[in-house]
């Protein structure tokens, strides 16, 4: 029997006025692959929308879904700048607002175009001019009213980056007024880590820090990242200059190792320990891998960031400089990595820190080879076959079976430690 929802009658689009709008307009123009759509809708009310069979949801404004496709159908609105921070705004959603009034309260002329059912381009601000120059610039004046615009545009130069876009100047000095306002502090930060999550996941992440950086906001959001400013390091391992710039290099080698926004995190923050170091103790960072581990259990705490992302970033943190020692480490040191990494129940987060750590490690050159990486994962496959059953018929129970499968496991470790030496 077929289900109740595949009888309910498509929404009646007859004679409304819907426009395709934001950025499936943009990326098709740009010839990138349209994942979802967004609509805008002029002389509509809710009342209207309901009766035509749309489900109203949104507390802010109205938006409504249409029932089949799920895409959204928002009523064209303006907002007004009432109060402090990105929720401070008075929305005006009724049915006279015009569709160049809807658009120029967006952020970026790039984002506010319109097409229409006949693939008829609407671009009042000169989005497709911009789009072909290459250029990240504002609507208007009204940008600067609100803070998470600067986010946003962080976000898309390092989202498009790579096909050549920049932020324009006049829109990173709008920017930079909004950092010296002090509302960027207004944004929860379940806000800003969602920014940093899709800065996080786009192609080119580390534009993402360096234009918060360019306009003042990286010290707001991120100031573990700008201790890193300063802090030099022994060009013989780091010719990059000092942490924060080193911080910077290895996120970009990440992103081509893995799109995993977990995994990027984790080699961003790998090294904020050494923001701790005295001016006195430079260039070296002794202790800076421990020391990390607080900060970035810091910067989680404050970004209230998931769990998943804090527990990564604090094993990178406080483990990478064990890792990339592991081929001169003796077997017990090795196989204690392996237990604080939890590998033997948690492979996958054993390969996600290996990731993480190859981006720091210069060895494999531009072929992200990271041969400490495969001498760990060597002793975790040779400890893996240790039959632990077997260890436990022999009478062997708790703390004394615990302590016979660790000492198996060392030898077995320390085994083909030999073998690669003999064979070297």
């Amino acid at each position: 029997m077929k289900g109740r929802e595949e009888f309910r009658p498509l929404p009646d689009l007859f004679g409304m006025r819907h426009y395709r709008v934001g950025g499936c307009v943009r990326d098709a123009l740009l010839g990138l692959a349209v994942t979802e759509r967004d609509w805008v809708v002029l002389g509509e009310t809710p009342e209207s929308m309901t009766a035509r069979g749309f489900r109203q949801v949104g507390a802010a404004f109205p938006v409504f879904l249409h029932p089949r496709t799920g895409e959204e159908y928002a009523l064209a609105r303006t907002e007004r700048k009432a109060g402090r921070g990105y929720r401070g705004f008075r929305v005006d959603f009724s049915p006279g607002i015009t569709l160049e009034e809807d658009l120029y309260r967006r952020d970026l002329t790039i984002n506010a175009m319109a097409m229409d059912e006949d693939d008829r381009l609407m671009d009042p601000y000169g989005g497709q001019k911009d789009l072909a120059e290459r250029r990240l610039r504002h609507v208007s004046e009204a940008f600067a009213e609100d803070p998470l615009r600067v986010l946003r545009v962080a976000r898309f130069a390092a989202r498009f980056a790579d096909l050549g876009f920049r932020v324009e100047p006049v829109t990173m000095a709008m920017m930079k007024v909004l950092v010296v306002s002090g509302e960027l502090a207004d944004i929860v930060p379940e806000r800003v880590w969602q920014e940093c999550v899709k800065g996080l996941s786009s192609g080119t992440p580390a534009e993402f820090f360096r234009v918060l950086d360019g306009c003042g906001a990286l010290a707001v959001w991120f100031p573990e990242l700008t201790a890193l400013k300063g802090k030099t390091h022994s060009p013989e391992y780091h010719p990059e200059g000092d942490a924060y710039e080193h911080v910077l290099w290895v996120l970009e080698r990440v992103a081509r190792l893995t799109s995993d926004p977990v995994i990027r995190f984790a080699a961003c923050t790998h090294d904020l320990g050494k923001g701790l170091t005295p001016e006195e103790a430079l260039p070296k960072h002794y202790g800076h891998d421990a020391a990390g581990v607080e900060v970035v259990k810091g910067l989680c705490a404050r970004l209230k960031a998931p769990r998943a992302y804090g527990r990564l970033a604090e094993l990178v943190a406080g483990q990478h400089m064990r890792a990339h020692r592991v081929p001169e480490m003796r077997p017990g040191k090795v196989v204690g990595l392996l237990e604080i990494l939890d590998a033997w129940r948690r492979p996958a987060q054993m390969e996600a820190f290996l990731t993480a750590c190859a981006a720091d490690n210069r060895a494999g050159g531009e072929s992200g080879e990271y041969p400490a990486g495969e001498a760990l994962r060597a002793a975790w496959r040779v400890c893996k076959e240790v039959d632990a059953a077997a260890l436990a018929a022999s009478g062997l129970k708790g703390a004394r079976l615990g302590d016979a499968l660790r000492q198996e496991r060392i030898r077995r470790v320390g085994k083909i430690r030999k073998k690669c030496v003999g064979s070297a």
